[in-house]
């Protein structure tokens, strides 16, 4: 019983690919929920992020409000030289601006006004600033002088009040004229305010001022211990977190596995207890006004590693099924391509023309592939037949340079004629059998050097070969090509004879003649039968030649007469002797002719 190749691949593979499909698609998509569902990475990149966005909304407030006093300096609508207008409109600006805890407002004289957000009384305390008797004023008034542009103070911890600050400073200019300074300030206290609001969900976010101090974190409430007029922050080493006490040291973690990107910095870090957590860091902080400020947050390592271990699982059991499927299709498909491969490798074989020794390909239950069989051993059995009657390789040379069928054409050609001398006394006393196997034996020899030597077999004229070198492969001297193949062809006859001379036969004695020249190449014939042949005066001259060999030495085993155009490509090595110009049959000029000598190495 016989099945059909096509719905059988498609039965089963489709089975296959369905089950695969089916499995991964269902695993994949419990994955997929679990990790959309729980993807820390983005909890923890919104977390900073607001953060972020809250810490640049109050930063832009101040730098808007300080802005706004300084260019009020300039015409504002009222008197600067007069405290109670000045301090009336630091009142107005203080109270526009939640953020802020005072507005300072100095004219160029040094003098001016300061209010300070009070208690929860609503009452804003007002102070006037001389800088003659306050150094800290007086600095202020001569660096803005220097700088011209707005800066931000360096934070600083005021004793006294018990704040520690933010301060912006804008200063006020009518062209080259300074017309005094604004600068208004915010306590960091309310950043850590806002570090409280967004921690949650096992998530710790907090501001570092460098890499060194802490300036913000859910632990402060006012203003964190250890902090004094000369130490304005908290060392990161005397944190109340002991997840940052060591940040310097702790080992670095790749943010890449979690999808954080490169614009965070990542380390682990373990608590009291031993339990593992991650420490992400901000690399920069642009939207923060070029300010020192660096976001960061902490949080168990469970966060991000629980969607990658479920996922994990899930890869690993796809896998698993993947690898089941694949299994099965394997020894699915290798009972289908065995016979296909053999059909594949007998193919390249009939490609080169190898058919010698090509097994057939075996029968199959499988109807294409049986009738693949069948085909392919039928078309190697014609193909054999066929190999009997055109040169092997002459069709491969063909198949090569992708001239087969095209119209003849002139190339450069150098042709070889060889004839065995008085090839009837040597078959004398040969029946009909014997005398074919003889050809045979001496035009195999002969055939097979002139293979070796590039050269493409035109014909067989009854005990003689003609053959060409320089198509259909072009080569840039022939006439060397086909000298050396004459010798070898001398030399091959040689050692034959004295095989023949041992068994009590014959010596067989050959002339060669050899001529190199312009000929037309390519099909010449009927539509229904071509050869690929060579006609021209070049073959003429050859065949001439090779006659001639009767004249000059008709006694030599083995005399080899050529033009003096092969003499021209005679390759280094190959000895000759010039015998002058002779007369041939068909042509009206004498032709220079010389001989090539087999070395006499070769003829002992």
């Amino acid at each position: 019983m016989s099945f059909r190749l096509t719905p059988t691949l498609a039965t089963v593979i489709g089975l296959f690919v369905l089950l695969t499909a089916a499995l991964i698609l269902f695993i994949e998509t419990r994955a997929s929920r679990a990790v959309v569902t729980e993807m820390g990475s983005q909890m923890v990149d919104l977390g900073m992020d607001a953060f972020e966005r809250r810490l640049s909304a109050q930063v832009e407030a101040i730098r808007e409000q300080t802005q706004f006093v300084a260019r009020a300096l300039k015409g504002g609508g009222f008197d600067p030289a007069d405290d109670r207008a000045l301090a009336s409109f630091a009142y107005g600006a203080l109270a526009a601006t939640p953020q802020a805890y005072s507005v300072q407002v100095l004219r160029a004289t040094g003098t001016g006004v300061e209010v300070e957000r009070g208690d929860a009384s609503g009452v804003y305390p007002l102070v006037t600033v001389d800088a003659a008797a306050d150094p800290a004023a007086a600095d202020l008034i001569a660096l803005a002088q220097i700088t011209r542009d707005p800066f931000w103070l360096p934070i600083s911890h005021d004793a006294a009040r018990s704040r520690t600050a933010m301060t912006f400073v804008v200063p006020a200019w009518s062209g080259e004229r300074f017309l005094g300074v604004a600068a208004v300030s915010v306590s960091i206290a309310r950043l850590s305010v806002i570090a409280r609001e967004l921690s949650a969900n096992g998530m710790t976010v907090f501001l570092l001022h460098g890499l060194s101090e802490l300036l913000a974190h859910p632990a402060f409430e006012g203003v964190p211990a250890g902090v004094t007029a000369d130490n304005d922050l908290v060392d990161v080493a005397a944190a109340p977190d002991v997840l940052l006490r060591d940040l310097a040291n702790l080992p670095a973690a790749d943010p890449r596995r979690f999808r954080l990107g490169e614009a965070h910095a990542m380390f682990e870090a373990a608590d009291s207890d031993g339990g593992r957590h991650y420490v992400v860091l901000e690399r920069t902080a642009t939207q923060i006004d070029g300010l020192p400020i660096i976001v960061g947050a902490h949080f168990p390592a469970r966060v991000l590693e629980q969607p990658l271990d479920r996922l994990t699982l899930a890869a690993l059991l796809g896998l698993g099924v993947l690898m089941a499927a694949l299994v099965g299709s394997a020894i699915l498909a290798r009972g289908i391509a065995r016979p296909v491969r053999r059909a594949a490798e007998g193919a390249r074989a009939v490609a080169r023309l190898e058919l010698d020794g090509l097994p057939p390909l075996p029968d199959s239950r499988i109807v294409e592939l049986k009738d693949l069989a069948q085909g392919f051993n039928a078309m190697v059995a014609g193909l054999r037949a066929f190999l009997r009657y055109v040169p092997r390789s002459l069709v491969l040379r063909l198949l090569a340079s992708g001239e087969a069928g095209q119209p003849p054409e002139e190339r450069h050609v150098a042709v070889l004629f060889t004839d065995i001398v008085g090839f009837t006394p040597v078959s004398e006393g040969m029946t009909a059998g014997e005398t074919a196997a003889f050809l045979n034996e001496h035009l195999t020899l002969v055939g097979a050097t002139i293979d070796r030597h590039g050269g493409t077999i035109d014909k067989y004229i009854g005990d003689s070969v003609m053959a060409f070198w320089g198509a259909p492969d072009a080569i840039a001297a022939p006439g060397g090509q086909a000298a050396l193949a004459a010798l070898d062809i001398a030399r091959a006859i040689g050692l034959d004879n004295r095989r023949r001379v041992a068994e009590g036969l014959s010596p067989v004695r050959i002339r060669i003649g050899l001529h190199v020249g312009p000929l037309v190449v390519g099909d010449i014939g009927a539509p229904q039968r071509v050869n690929y042949t060579v006609i021209g005066d070049t073959v003429n001259v050859a065949s001439r030649l090779e006659t001639l060999g009767r004249e000059i030495d008709p006694e030599a085993e083995a005399i080899i007469l050529a033009s003096a155009q092969v003499a021209a490509e005679l390759p280094a090595g190959c000895a000759s002797v010039p015998l002058g110009s002779h007369r041939v049959k068909g042509k009206g000029l004498p032709v220079d002719v010389i001989r090539l000598l087999v070395s006499a190495s070769d003829r002992s």
